[in-house]
């Protein structure tokens, strides 16, 4: 009887853990007040993207992340610094609703205003099929951020060989008609990226998800201010 009773004790000791862990209230963090020294320019809170303008759901140009990812960034940041150099963010969390003017605008194959810049080899009724465009995104879940390498020495960029959000092959990360050092610089990024807890995406260079991100598939709508 003692037996069955702690077995049932048990047992509603675990599913209740797991629906607490199921309905936590996600803890998000700004990555400048979680890490000073990192640089931030949040390109769809501005008008340089793919689309031209401010895209919905931004509102300032503050990065924010799940508290875990921000431990992982942490990480790559610091080791970074010591190299000389810093993370700059182009993206991080994103809301839904920017995700779906994305879509929206990707319909409109009449808007090529950024073409020559952002896709200037890639069709737009293409961008779907290519995988650039999607109705849901890893970022939206918190745990995603798009990002380079700036120089502590001259403040600039480092050459990746291809722009933030080029939709095209030399985005790719076998893409391999680089230069020397832009192979070194992106061997680099991906290095560091990857020791502190994240994966790529192959299309995209920037692109880095933590392993194992805590709301997977879950997509949140809350405003970047």
């Amino acid at each position: 009887m003692k037996v069955k009773i702690v077995f049932v004790f048990v047992s509603l000791f675990f599913y209740s853990y797991i629906y607490c862990q199921q309905k936590k209230t996600p803890e998000f963090v700004s990555i400048q007040k979680y890490i000073p020294s990192i640089k931030v320019e949040l390109r769809y809170a501005s008008n340089h993207n793919f689309i031209g303008h401010p895209i919905k759901g931004y509102f300032s140009n503050n990065a924010i992340l799940t508290i875990e990812a921000a431990k992982a960034l942490k990480k790559a940041q610091q080791e970074l610094i010591k190299k000389g150099y810093s993370l700059i963010i182009y993206d991080a969390y994103r809301p839904q609703k920017a995700v779906t003017e994305f879509v929206q605008w990707a319909k409109n194959l009449n808007d090529t205003l950024m073409k020559e810049e952002f896709y200037p080899t890639v069709a737009k009724k293409n961008l779907f099929n290519a995988g650039y465009i999607s109705s849901h995104s890893r970022h939206s879940s918190g745990s995603t951020v798009d990002l380079s390498i700036v120089s502590l020495k001259t403040n600039q960029p480092i050459d990746m060989g291809s722009p933030y959000d080029f939709f095209g092959k030399p985005s790719w990360i076998t893409y391999n008609t680089l230069s020397k050092k832009q192979k070194a610089n992106r061997t680099l990024l991906q290095t560091v990226m990857n020791k502190s807890g994240f994966r790529n995406y192959a299309k995209e260079w920037w692109h880095f998800t933590l392993r194992n991100e805590p709301y997977r598939n879950r997509y949140f709508n809350f405003n970047v201010e």
